[in-house]
Protein backbone atom coordinates (compact mmCIF):
# COMPACT_ATOMS: atom_id res chain seq x y z
CA UNK A 1 0.00 0.00 0.00
CA UNK A 2 0.89 3.82 -0.34
CA UNK A 3 2.85 5.00 2.15
CA UNK A 4 0.66 8.52 3.17
CA UNK A 5 2.20 11.08 5.74
CA UNK A 6 0.08 13.96 6.93
CA UNK A 7 0.39 16.76 9.86
CA UNK A 8 -2.15 17.54 12.63
CA UNK A 9 -3.37 21.21 13.06
CA UNK A 10 -4.50 22.09 16.24
CA UNK A 11 -8.15 23.39 16.77
CA UNK A 12 -8.34 23.31 20.60
CA UNK A 13 -6.67 22.39 23.35
CA UNK A 14 -6.77 21.48 27.67
CA UNK A 15 -10.14 19.83 27.17
CA UNK A 16 -11.39 16.79 28.65
CA UNK A 17 -11.34 13.64 27.14
CA UNK A 18 -12.95 13.89 23.52
CA UNK A 19 -14.79 10.83 22.76
CA UNK A 20 -17.08 11.84 19.86
CA UNK A 21 -16.14 14.60 16.78
CA UNK A 22 -18.69 15.20 14.18
CA UNK A 23 -20.15 18.23 12.37
CA UNK A 24 -23.76 19.79 12.06
CA UNK A 25 -24.68 22.87 10.93
CA UNK A 26 -26.94 24.65 13.59
CA UNK A 27 -30.86 25.76 12.99
CA UNK A 28 -30.04 29.34 11.13
CA UNK A 29 -26.45 28.74 9.91
CA UNK A 30 -24.93 28.60 6.94
CA UNK A 31 -21.96 26.27 7.85
CA UNK A 32 -21.02 23.51 9.69
CA UNK A 33 -19.59 24.14 13.53
CA UNK A 34 -17.22 20.78 15.01
CA UNK A 35 -19.05 19.06 17.72
CA UNK A 36 -16.64 17.98 20.79
CA UNK A 37 -18.32 15.57 23.60
CA UNK A 38 -15.80 14.57 26.20
CA UNK A 39 -16.20 11.78 28.14
CA UNK A 40 -17.12 13.89 31.40
CA UNK A 41 -20.39 15.04 29.65
CA UNK A 42 -19.56 18.45 28.17
CA UNK A 43 -20.55 19.54 23.95
CA UNK A 44 -18.85 21.99 22.72
CA UNK A 45 -18.86 23.39 19.04
CA UNK A 46 -16.52 25.40 17.18
CA UNK A 47 -17.79 28.82 15.48
CA UNK A 48 -15.65 31.40 13.84
CA UNK A 49 -12.09 29.48 15.15
CA UNK A 50 -13.84 30.17 19.12
CA UNK A 51 -15.20 27.23 20.99
CA UNK A 52 -18.22 27.71 22.69
CA UNK A 53 -20.29 25.14 24.84
CA UNK A 54 -23.74 23.56 23.51
CA UNK A 55 -24.61 21.27 26.41
CA UNK A 56 -23.18 20.46 29.57
CA UNK A 57 -24.38 17.40 31.40
CA UNK A 58 -21.78 16.87 33.80
CA UNK A 59 -24.46 16.68 36.66
CA UNK A 60 -26.16 13.65 34.88
CA UNK A 61 -22.92 11.39 33.81
CA UNK A 62 -22.39 8.67 37.11
CA UNK A 63 -19.20 9.67 38.72
CA UNK A 64 -16.00 8.31 36.93
CA UNK A 65 -12.68 6.91 37.53
CA UNK A 66 -13.79 5.92 40.96
CA UNK A 67 -13.17 2.32 42.84
CA UNK A 68 -16.07 0.26 43.56
CA UNK A 69 -15.35 -1.79 47.33
CA UNK A 70 -12.77 -4.33 46.35
CA UNK A 71 -12.03 -3.13 42.91
CA UNK A 72 -9.36 -0.04 42.08
CA UNK A 73 -9.57 1.52 38.85
CA UNK A 74 -6.76 4.24 39.32
CA UNK A 75 -8.92 6.50 37.32
CA UNK A 76 -9.44 4.49 33.92
CA UNK A 77 -13.34 4.34 33.02
CA UNK A 78 -15.54 3.60 30.09
CA UNK A 79 -18.80 4.70 31.33
CA UNK A 80 -19.79 8.46 30.42
CA UNK A 81 -20.69 10.43 27.32
CA UNK A 82 -20.48 8.07 24.87
CA UNK A 83 -22.64 9.13 22.14
CA UNK A 84 -23.95 12.09 20.27
CA UNK A 85 -25.79 12.34 16.99
CA UNK A 86 -27.61 14.61 15.33
CA UNK A 87 -31.46 14.30 13.54
CA UNK A 88 -31.15 14.16 9.60
CA UNK A 89 -33.41 16.95 9.62
CA UNK A 90 -31.69 18.66 12.73
CA UNK A 91 -31.55 21.96 11.14
CA UNK A 92 -35.21 22.11 11.23
CA UNK A 93 -36.12 20.39 13.50
CA UNK A 94 -33.45 20.88 16.60
CA UNK A 95 -33.68 17.14 17.74
CA UNK A 96 -30.43 15.55 18.62
CA UNK A 97 -29.51 12.00 20.83
CA UNK A 98 -27.39 11.05 23.55
CA UNK A 99 -26.33 8.02 25.25
CA UNK A 100 -24.76 8.46 28.62
CA UNK A 101 -24.42 6.77 32.02
CA UNK A 102 -26.29 8.25 34.30
CA UNK A 103 -25.45 9.53 37.66
CA UNK A 104 -26.59 7.87 41.56
CA UNK A 105 -26.90 4.04 39.16
CA UNK A 106 -23.90 2.69 40.66
CA UNK A 107 -24.59 -0.63 41.56
CA UNK A 108 -22.56 -3.59 43.31
CA UNK A 109 -21.84 -4.99 39.68
CA UNK A 110 -22.90 -8.17 37.82
CA UNK A 111 -23.37 -11.66 39.95
CA UNK A 112 -22.87 -15.26 38.31
CA UNK A 113 -24.86 -18.19 39.79
CA UNK A 114 -20.96 -19.56 40.67
CA UNK A 115 -18.91 -16.36 41.80
CA UNK A 116 -17.82 -13.57 40.15
CA UNK A 117 -16.54 -14.18 36.62
CA UNK A 118 -12.86 -14.17 36.35
CA UNK A 119 -11.79 -12.36 33.26
CA UNK A 120 -10.09 -15.79 31.45
CA UNK A 121 -11.73 -19.05 31.05
CA UNK A 122 -10.72 -22.16 32.55
CA UNK A 123 -10.56 -24.95 30.01
CA UNK A 124 -10.32 -27.76 33.14
CA UNK A 125 -12.92 -25.98 34.57
CA UNK A 126 -16.79 -25.65 32.53
CA UNK A 127 -18.41 -23.84 34.42
CA UNK A 128 -15.93 -20.90 33.74
CA UNK A 129 -16.92 -20.80 30.43
CA UNK A 130 -21.30 -21.27 30.96
CA UNK A 131 -21.74 -18.80 33.22
CA UNK A 132 -25.29 -16.87 34.27
CA UNK A 133 -25.98 -13.37 35.34
CA UNK A 134 -28.91 -13.63 38.03
CA UNK A 135 -30.98 -11.42 40.23
CA UNK A 136 -30.31 -8.71 37.22
CA UNK A 137 -32.52 -6.46 38.98
CA UNK A 138 -30.36 -5.57 41.81
CA UNK A 139 -26.92 -6.73 41.08
CA UNK A 140 -25.67 -4.57 37.64
CA UNK A 141 -22.81 -2.19 37.72
CA UNK A 142 -24.55 1.05 36.23
CA UNK A 143 -27.52 2.45 34.06
CA UNK A 144 -26.76 4.04 30.69
CA UNK A 145 -30.03 5.88 29.01
CA UNK A 146 -30.87 6.88 25.60
CA UNK A 147 -32.66 10.11 25.10
CA UNK A 148 -33.80 12.65 22.69
CA UNK A 149 -33.42 15.96 23.14
CA UNK A 150 -34.11 19.51 21.19
CA UNK A 151 -32.16 22.31 20.32
CA UNK A 152 -33.89 26.01 19.77
CA UNK A 153 -31.93 29.04 19.07
CA UNK A 154 -31.92 31.21 22.03
CA UNK A 155 -33.17 28.78 24.08
CA UNK A 156 -31.19 26.07 26.69
CA UNK A 157 -31.19 22.55 24.28
CA UNK A 158 -34.15 20.46 26.47
CA UNK A 159 -34.63 16.65 27.01
CA UNK A 160 -37.84 15.38 25.71
CA UNK A 161 -37.89 12.28 26.09
CA UNK A 162 -35.95 8.78 27.09
CA UNK A 163 -35.69 6.11 24.10
CA UNK A 164 -33.74 3.17 26.38
CA UNK A 165 -32.97 2.70 29.96
CA UNK A 166 -30.09 -0.59 29.88
CA UNK A 167 -28.46 -1.81 33.24
CA UNK A 168 -24.88 -2.50 32.57
CA UNK A 169 -23.70 -5.83 33.85
CA UNK A 170 -20.18 -3.98 34.57
CA UNK A 171 -18.68 -0.86 33.95
CA UNK A 172 -16.60 -1.81 30.84
CA UNK A 173 -17.63 -2.38 26.80
CA UNK A 174 -20.51 0.36 26.81
CA UNK A 175 -19.55 1.35 23.38
CA UNK A 176 -17.53 4.49 22.36
CA UNK A 177 -19.56 6.88 19.92
CA UNK A 178 -22.45 4.42 19.82
CA UNK A 179 -24.65 6.77 18.24
CA UNK A 180 -24.92 7.87 14.46
CA UNK A 181 -28.19 8.29 12.24
CA UNK A 182 -28.20 5.94 8.49
CA UNK A 183 -28.35 7.97 5.60
CA UNK A 184 -30.00 5.03 4.09
CA UNK A 185 -32.65 4.46 5.99
CA UNK A 186 -33.16 7.64 8.83
CA UNK A 187 -33.20 5.56 11.62
CA UNK A 188 -31.09 5.99 14.86
CA UNK A 189 -28.13 3.39 15.06
CA UNK A 190 -26.89 2.40 18.55
CA UNK A 191 -24.31 0.00 18.74
CA UNK A 192 -24.10 -1.63 22.58
CA UNK A 193 -20.70 -3.67 24.08
CA UNK A 194 -20.83 -6.97 25.39
CA UNK A 195 -21.88 -5.69 28.89
CA UNK A 196 -17.92 -5.74 29.88
CA UNK A 197 -15.78 -7.47 32.22
CA UNK A 198 -13.18 -10.06 29.85
CA UNK A 199 -14.60 -12.40 27.32
CA UNK A 200 -18.15 -12.02 27.59
CA UNK A 201 -18.71 -14.20 30.52
CA UNK A 202 -22.56 -14.53 30.16
CA UNK A 203 -22.55 -14.87 26.01
CA UNK A 204 -24.88 -12.17 25.84
CA UNK A 205 -23.03 -11.37 22.27
CA UNK A 206 -24.18 -14.20 20.83
CA UNK A 207 -27.93 -14.75 22.91
CA UNK A 208 -30.55 -13.16 20.29
CA UNK A 209 -32.58 -11.56 23.12
CA UNK A 210 -29.84 -9.87 24.98
CA UNK A 211 -29.42 -6.08 24.30
CA UNK A 212 -25.85 -6.68 24.76
CA UNK A 213 -23.03 -7.01 22.10
CA UNK A 214 -25.51 -6.09 19.13
CA UNK A 215 -26.00 -3.12 16.79
CA UNK A 216 -29.50 -1.45 16.77
CA UNK A 217 -31.64 0.59 14.70
CA UNK A 218 -34.38 2.62 16.17
CA UNK A 219 -36.95 4.62 14.64
CA UNK A 220 -37.27 7.83 16.15
CA UNK A 221 -40.50 8.83 14.04
CA UNK A 222 -42.47 6.39 16.26
CA UNK A 223 -43.56 8.37 19.29
CA UNK A 224 -44.15 5.12 22.30
CA UNK A 225 -45.81 7.86 24.68
CA UNK A 226 -43.47 5.91 27.13
CA UNK A 227 -41.49 8.75 28.75
CA UNK A 228 -39.54 7.41 31.14
CA UNK A 229 -39.22 3.18 30.28
CA UNK A 230 -37.87 0.50 32.26
CA UNK A 231 -34.54 -0.18 32.90
CA UNK A 232 -33.89 -3.77 31.30
CA UNK A 233 -31.19 -6.20 30.13
CA UNK A 234 -33.18 -8.25 27.07
CA UNK A 235 -35.37 -7.35 24.54
CA UNK A 236 -38.26 -9.08 25.77
CA UNK A 237 -38.83 -6.52 29.42
CA UNK A 238 -39.18 -4.02 27.12
CA UNK A 239 -42.59 -2.86 26.77
CA UNK A 240 -44.33 -3.37 23.05
CA UNK A 241 -44.69 0.13 21.78
CA UNK A 242 -40.74 0.53 22.43
CA UNK A 243 -40.42 -2.96 20.71
CA UNK A 244 -42.01 -1.87 17.93
CA UNK A 245 -39.57 1.31 17.07
CA UNK A 246 -36.35 -1.19 17.03
CA UNK A 247 -34.77 -4.04 14.51
CA UNK A 248 -31.72 -5.53 14.97
CA UNK A 249 -29.00 -5.26 12.53
CA UNK A 250 -26.05 -7.20 13.66
CA UNK A 251 -24.62 -9.29 16.73
CA UNK A 252 -21.49 -10.82 17.97
CA UNK A 253 -19.87 -7.53 18.82
CA UNK A 254 -17.80 -7.14 21.81
CA UNK A 255 -16.56 -3.53 22.44
CA UNK A 256 -17.27 -1.74 18.75
CA UNK A 257 -16.57 1.94 17.91
CA UNK A 258 -19.31 2.97 16.32
CA UNK A 259 -20.68 2.72 12.65
CA UNK A 260 -19.71 4.90 9.70
CA UNK A 261 -21.26 4.74 6.15
CA UNK A 262 -19.38 6.03 2.52
CA UNK A 263 -21.64 6.18 0.01
CA UNK A 264 -20.95 3.92 -3.53
CA UNK A 265 -22.68 4.97 -6.09
CA UNK A 266 -26.16 4.38 -4.86
CA UNK A 267 -25.22 1.74 -2.03
CA UNK A 268 -23.81 2.22 1.49
CA UNK A 269 -20.71 0.80 2.62
CA UNK A 270 -21.02 0.28 6.40
CA UNK A 271 -17.75 0.17 8.35
CA UNK A 272 -17.52 -1.23 12.00
CA UNK A 273 -14.35 -1.67 14.49
CA UNK A 274 -14.63 -4.38 17.01
CA UNK A 275 -12.28 -4.06 19.71
CA UNK A 276 -10.16 -7.16 20.48
CA UNK A 277 -9.30 -9.05 23.37
CA UNK A 278 -5.80 -10.31 23.83
CA UNK A 279 -4.96 -10.66 20.62
CA UNK A 280 -6.75 -8.59 17.91
CA UNK A 281 -8.42 -5.50 16.70
CA UNK A 282 -10.44 -5.49 13.09
CA UNK A 283 -12.60 -3.31 11.09
CA UNK A 284 -15.65 -5.05 9.16
CA UNK A 285 -17.67 -3.72 6.61
CA UNK A 286 -20.63 -4.76 4.52
CA UNK A 287 -23.48 -3.48 2.37
CA UNK A 288 -26.73 -5.74 2.30
CA UNK A 289 -27.87 -6.61 5.20
CA UNK A 290 -31.56 -8.03 6.58
CA UNK A 291 -32.25 -6.84 10.09
CA UNK A 292 -34.61 -8.51 12.05
CA UNK A 293 -37.77 -6.92 13.72
CA UNK A 294 -37.29 -7.21 17.56
CA UNK A 295 -40.87 -8.28 18.24
CA UNK A 296 -40.63 -11.00 15.60
CA UNK A 297 -37.44 -11.79 17.79
CA UNK A 298 -39.01 -11.70 21.03
CA UNK A 299 -42.03 -13.68 19.82
CA UNK A 300 -39.79 -16.56 18.58
CA UNK A 301 -38.14 -16.70 21.66
CA UNK A 302 -41.46 -17.12 23.80
CA UNK A 303 -42.26 -19.90 21.38
CA UNK A 304 -39.04 -21.06 22.18
CA UNK A 305 -38.65 -21.29 17.72
CA UNK A 306 -36.02 -20.37 15.63
CA UNK A 307 -35.84 -17.63 13.77
CA UNK A 308 -34.41 -17.40 9.85
CA UNK A 309 -30.82 -15.40 10.16
CA UNK A 310 -30.13 -15.16 6.45
CA UNK A 311 -28.28 -12.02 5.50
CA UNK A 312 -27.79 -11.43 9.19
CA UNK A 313 -24.68 -9.82 10.15
CA UNK A 314 -22.47 -11.97 12.90
CA UNK A 315 -18.99 -10.28 13.81
CA UNK A 316 -18.16 -13.79 15.18
CA UNK A 317 -17.52 -12.55 19.05
CA UNK A 318 -16.99 -14.43 20.87
CA UNK A 319 -16.09 -17.84 19.43
CA UNK A 320 -13.93 -15.09 17.30
CA UNK A 321 -11.66 -12.03 17.76
CA UNK A 322 -11.36 -10.90 14.35
CA UNK A 323 -9.76 -13.46 12.05
CA UNK A 324 -8.98 -15.25 14.99
CA UNK A 325 -10.53 -17.99 17.06
CA UNK A 326 -10.76 -16.24 20.54
CA UNK A 327 -7.99 -16.96 22.34
CA UNK A 328 -6.53 -16.84 25.91
CA UNK A 329 -2.82 -16.03 26.85
CA UNK A 330 -1.05 -18.09 28.99
CA UNK A 331 2.39 -16.19 30.30
CA UNK A 332 5.74 -16.92 29.58
CA UNK A 333 7.83 -15.18 32.21
CA UNK A 334 10.86 -15.67 30.87
CA UNK A 335 10.23 -15.20 27.42
CA UNK A 336 6.74 -13.10 25.85
CA UNK A 337 7.54 -14.01 22.30
CA UNK A 338 6.67 -17.90 23.85
CA UNK A 339 3.52 -16.85 25.21
CA UNK A 340 0.81 -19.60 24.72
CA UNK A 341 -2.43 -18.84 22.49
CA UNK A 342 -4.93 -21.51 23.96
CA UNK A 343 -8.40 -21.38 22.12
CA UNK A 344 -11.16 -20.05 25.15
CA UNK A 345 -13.86 -21.29 23.43
CA UNK A 346 -13.76 -24.38 20.88
CA UNK A 347 -17.78 -24.96 20.49
CA UNK A 348 -18.59 -21.30 19.48
CA UNK A 349 -15.56 -21.08 17.05
CA UNK A 350 -16.97 -24.09 15.51
CA UNK A 351 -20.54 -22.85 15.87
CA UNK A 352 -20.15 -19.26 14.14
CA UNK A 353 -17.29 -20.49 11.77
CA UNK A 354 -19.19 -20.42 8.65
CA UNK A 355 -22.27 -18.09 9.54
CA UNK A 356 -20.02 -14.79 10.95
CA UNK A 357 -18.75 -11.80 8.46
CA UNK A 358 -14.98 -12.15 7.72
CA UNK A 359 -13.32 -8.49 9.13
CA UNK A 360 -12.09 -6.55 5.98
CA UNK A 361 -9.01 -5.86 7.49
CA UNK A 362 -7.07 -6.90 11.16
CA UNK A 363 -4.10 -5.80 13.16
CA UNK A 364 -2.46 -7.30 15.97
CA UNK A 365 -1.17 -7.15 19.27
CA UNK A 366 2.30 -8.06 18.57
CA UNK A 367 3.09 -7.94 14.86
CA UNK A 368 6.61 -8.92 13.89
CA UNK A 369 6.27 -7.27 10.01
CA UNK A 370 8.03 -4.10 8.80
CA UNK A 371 5.91 -1.04 8.40
CA UNK A 372 3.08 -2.35 11.20
CA UNK A 373 2.50 -1.53 14.67
CA UNK A 374 1.42 -3.78 17.71
CA UNK A 375 -1.48 -2.19 18.66
CA UNK A 376 -3.85 -2.01 21.88
CA UNK A 377 -7.63 -0.79 21.59
CA UNK A 378 -9.21 0.41 18.03
CA UNK A 379 -10.66 3.63 18.83
CA UNK A 380 -12.05 5.41 15.53
CA UNK A 381 -12.97 4.16 12.04
CA UNK A 382 -13.93 6.50 9.69
CA UNK A 383 -13.99 6.84 5.61
CA UNK A 384 -12.67 9.68 4.00
CA UNK A 385 -13.77 11.14 0.52
CA UNK A 386 -11.98 14.56 0.35
CA UNK A 387 -9.07 14.96 -1.96
CA UNK A 388 -6.65 17.73 -0.19
CA UNK A 389 -4.57 14.16 0.83
CA UNK A 390 -4.57 12.43 -2.61
CA UNK A 391 -3.11 8.89 -1.05
CA UNK A 392 -6.03 8.33 1.57
CA UNK A 393 -8.80 9.88 -0.96
CA UNK A 394 -11.72 6.87 -0.57
CA UNK A 395 -9.53 5.15 2.35
CA UNK A 396 -10.90 3.88 4.96
CA UNK A 397 -9.45 5.76 8.30
CA UNK A 398 -8.69 4.09 11.83
CA UNK A 399 -6.94 4.78 15.00
CA UNK A 400 -5.18 2.54 18.35
CA UNK A 401 -4.65 4.36 21.21
CA UNK A 402 -1.58 3.53 21.67
CA UNK A 403 1.11 1.87 19.69
CA UNK A 404 3.10 -0.79 21.87
CA UNK A 405 6.50 0.08 21.20
CA UNK A 406 9.93 -1.34 23.52
CA UNK A 407 10.69 1.09 26.11
CA UNK A 408 8.45 3.65 23.91
CA UNK A 409 8.30 7.10 26.02
CA UNK A 410 6.23 8.66 26.15
CA UNK A 411 3.45 6.75 24.75
CA UNK A 412 1.81 7.65 21.08
CA UNK A 413 -0.98 6.54 19.37
CA UNK A 414 -1.38 5.31 15.85
CA UNK A 415 -3.66 6.55 12.67
CA UNK A 416 -3.41 3.53 10.06
CA UNK A 417 -5.76 2.98 6.77
CA UNK A 418 -7.10 0.10 4.70
CA UNK A 419 -9.44 0.04 1.71
CA UNK A 420 -12.41 -1.73 1.04
CA UNK A 421 -12.19 -3.93 -1.80
CA UNK A 422 -14.41 -5.66 -4.09
CA UNK A 423 -12.81 -9.21 -3.82
CA UNK A 424 -14.24 -9.66 0.22
CA UNK A 425 -10.92 -10.35 0.70
CA UNK A 426 -9.12 -9.69 4.17
CA UNK A 427 -7.03 -6.55 3.33
CA UNK A 428 -3.77 -4.96 4.15
CA UNK A 429 -3.43 -2.04 6.01
CA UNK A 430 -0.67 0.57 6.39
CA UNK A 431 0.63 3.47 9.27
CA UNK A 432 0.08 6.85 7.99
CA UNK A 433 3.08 8.60 9.42
CA UNK A 434 2.20 11.62 11.59
CA UNK A 435 4.44 15.08 11.01
CA UNK A 436 3.59 16.84 14.53
CA UNK A 437 6.08 16.77 17.50
CA UNK A 438 4.08 16.03 20.80
CA UNK A 439 7.05 16.61 23.41
CA UNK A 440 7.68 14.75 26.14
CA UNK A 441 3.56 14.25 26.82
CA UNK A 442 1.83 11.15 25.69
CA UNK A 443 -0.72 11.12 23.18
CA UNK A 444 -2.95 8.70 23.41
CA UNK A 445 -5.62 8.97 20.12
CA UNK A 446 -9.16 8.40 21.69
CA UNK A 447 -11.27 9.28 19.10
CA UNK A 448 -11.39 9.77 15.24
CA UNK A 449 -14.40 11.84 13.41
CA UNK A 450 -15.16 13.81 10.12
CA UNK A 451 -17.71 16.26 8.58
CA UNK A 452 -20.87 15.83 7.07
CA UNK A 453 -19.27 15.11 3.55
CA UNK A 454 -16.15 13.00 5.11
CA UNK A 455 -13.70 15.45 3.76
CA UNK A 456 -12.08 16.39 6.72
CA UNK A 457 -10.66 14.34 9.45
CA UNK A 458 -10.51 15.30 13.07
CA UNK A 459 -8.34 13.47 15.92
CA UNK A 460 -8.70 13.28 19.45
CA UNK A 461 -5.91 13.29 21.94
CA UNK A 462 -5.22 13.13 25.23
CA UNK A 463 -2.13 13.06 27.45
CA UNK A 464 -3.68 10.51 29.97
CA UNK A 465 -5.53 6.82 29.57
CA UNK A 466 -7.59 8.32 33.05
CA UNK A 467 -10.05 10.09 32.79
CA UNK A 468 -10.02 11.83 36.16
CA UNK A 469 -6.48 13.61 34.90
CA UNK A 470 -8.40 16.54 33.74
CA UNK A 471 -7.84 18.86 30.74
CA UNK A 472 -5.47 17.32 28.89
CA UNK A 473 -7.29 17.02 25.16
CA UNK A 474 -6.60 18.34 21.98
CA UNK A 475 -8.30 18.29 19.10
CA UNK A 476 -6.58 17.98 15.55
CA UNK A 477 -7.43 18.38 11.82
CA UNK A 478 -5.11 15.88 10.12
CA UNK A 479 -4.00 17.78 7.01
CA UNK A 480 -1.47 17.54 4.59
Amino acid sequence: MIKAKVSLRPIVSKINLPTILKTAILPGDSFESLFIATQVGEIFYIRDEAIQTFLDIRSRIIKLGTSEPGVSRGGYDERGLLGLAFHPEFYYNGLFYLHYSVAGTQGPGALSEHYRPNPCPNPCDPKTSNLRWINRETKYDHIDTVEEWVFQPNAQPQKRRTLLNLRRPFFNHNGVNSLNFSPETGKLIFTTGDGGSGYDPFNLSQNDIEIYGKIIEIDVGKNTFIHNPPAVTRFSELPSPIQETLTLIAKGVRNITGISFQKFYNQYIKYVGNVGQDVVESIFSFVHYKPIPVPQLVQASLMRAKLSQEGFINLGWRGWEGDFPTSFIKRCSENPALDEKIIAYYNEAVKTSVRRLQPLTSYFHKDPRPNKFGGTSLTGVQPYMGNNIPSLTGSVMFTDIAQVKESQSPVKGVLAYTRAGTDCKLNDFSVVEIDYNFGSQSAYYVSLGTNLDQTRLYLGVYGSMKVSDFNQGTVFEIVP
